[in-house]
């Protein structure tokens, strides 16, 4: 056993190293964006170049979005079926990144054209089933390895990353596809992907573990004694943690910021095409802007933020911002057909809505109990994807509202309902979290211990 600890203490360690921890969070999300840019903004937009109707655009759009809303179970799966001789999430982000490698490269061989509605979508879906499970595998990387010290300087990394993926993804798709043809963009996000995969295999999460499959190593100890090998206990951890309290005071305010993301996404188009009287290019050209902007802001001022003055304040901040924006935006509808109104109005929403993301994700990390993160983390998220949904729907529900306008006394509402809480429920805080370190005594790194009870206050 001291030879396979030995083989298993070389070369890079994610707990040894902050620098590490936060760069491999980060290069993961800029590879999870990669395959989103591809499919969520190029290939609709070479349909769209090419002539397909917007019934063809939307099917291909609607079976590639489908499995972000049904990640759900994902987290499940990963929390109670793993290899941990490999850690408890490497061999799920790399199995899901060979999945996304192999149907990039087939879509290369088939290459279906703009008329080949079923075989595109089959294509996006499938390769976003596999980016779902990189998303919750990598989530659960974080809540596992981060020590609370780092996790709001370590989800503007992510967050940040995950913009500059799609945006880079977006740019490089986009010329490959013009110059070269789809196959061409499919062949260049597989390389970029399977670069990626290199990465991961050069590196382990703890001490002692193996590398790769047929290396040298063993499970880690701590992992070994988190691990849940039965389902009702997984369910069981899962359903304490999620129904304490403070953790469900917590789900109307990852509902409120879904909300933000989905109304305003839609409504961006509208007021662009309908009020500035800009054309798509423009519109998909300042969002596209908007998105850069928010991830560089992300990586520097998101993180820093939370780090100097606590993720609730910020968060706090962030909702206010939101409200603030909405109202304006609400009460000056005259001054909507200006071009630089419009303008501010992105280059706000998106940075603040991805702040605000960054911000709140240090506080459902800490309400995540170890043994079931991966589960408990994607619930969280799947609330807010929800929230996103909810949004997109009162979007269409603005004309029996009285217009357009009523979007932002919706998104309003709900950023002003989670602002109601964050400023009357006490979430867990960093003294609490070390106090619960203390009282309990335990030999766990700091990033292995779940967040204590709270209470309102």
């Amino acid at each position: 056993m001291s030879d396979m600890v030995e083989a298993g203490d070389d070369g890079l360690i994610l707990e040894r190293s902050r620098p590490l921890r936060l760069f491999t969070l980060f290069i993961l999300y800029v590879g999870q964006g990669m395959p989103i840019g591809l499919f969520w903004f190029a290939v609709p937009a070479w349909m769209a170049v090419n002539g397909a109707p917007a019934a063809d655009i939307g099917t291909v759009g609607f079976f590639t979005s489908l499995p972000w809303s049904l990640k759900l179970v994902n987290g499940f799966f990963m929390d109670r079926y793993t290899f941990l001789a490999m850690g408890r999430r490497r061999i799920w982000i790399l199995g899901a990144q060979a999945v996304m490698i192999a149907s990039l490269l087939l879509a290369a061989m088939l290459n279906p054209q703009v008329s080949d509605v079923m075989l595109l979508a089959a294509i996006g879906f499938t390769v976003n089933v596999a980016t779902t499970f990189q998303d919750v595998a990598v989530d659960g990387l974080a809540v596992d390895i981060m020590t609370e010290d780092e996790r709001a300087r370590g989800s503007g990394m992510m967050f940040g990353g995950q913009a500059i993926g799609k945006a880079t993804a977006i740019a490089i798709c986009g010329f490959m596809i013009a110059q070269f043809g789809a196959p061409a963009a499919y062949l260049c996000v597989a390389a970029i992907i399977f670069a990626l995969c290199l990465y991961i295999a050069s590196f382990r999460e703890r001490s002692g573990e193996r590398r790769l499959p047929w290396s040298a190593g063993r499970a880690h100890e701590r992992n070994l004694a988190i691990q849940l090998e039965a389902w009702w206990p997984l369910l069981k951890s899962t359903f304490s943690s999620l129904t304490r309290l403070v953790s469900l005071l917590w789900l109307p305010v990852l509902f409120g910021r879904g909300v933000m993301y989905g109304g305003l996404t839609n409504a961006t188009p509208l007021i662009g095409a309908n009020y500035a009287k800009w054309d798509t290019a423009d519109i998909t050209s300042l969002t596209a802007m908007s998105a850069l902007l928010a991830g560089i802001l992300c990586m520097t001022l998101g993180g820093w933020l939370g780090d100097k003055f606590g993720a609730k304040r910020i968060t706090i901040v962030w909702l206010v911002s939101g409200i603030a924006l909405c109202a304006a935006m609400y009460l000056g509808v005259q001054y909507w057909s200006d071009s630089t109104v419009f303008m501010t109005f992105v280059y706000l929403w998106i940075p603040i809505d991805m702040l605000l993301t960054v911000s709140a994700l240090p506080i459902s990390m800490r309400l995540c109990d170890p043994k079931v993160a991966a589960t408990q983390f994607t619930i969280y998220m799947a609330v807010s994807n929800f929230g996103i949904s909810f949004g997109a729907i009162m979007l269409g529900q603005t004309d029996a509202m009285g217009g357009l306008p009523a979007i932002f006394l919706v998104v309003g509402g709900g950023l002003l309902l989670a602002l109601g809480l964050m400023m009357f429920v006490k979430y867990p805080r960093r003294p609490e979290f070390y106090a619960a370190q203390s009282r309990a005594g335990a030999n766990i790194p700091p990033a292995t211990q779940p967040a204590t009870q709270s209470a309102v206050q």
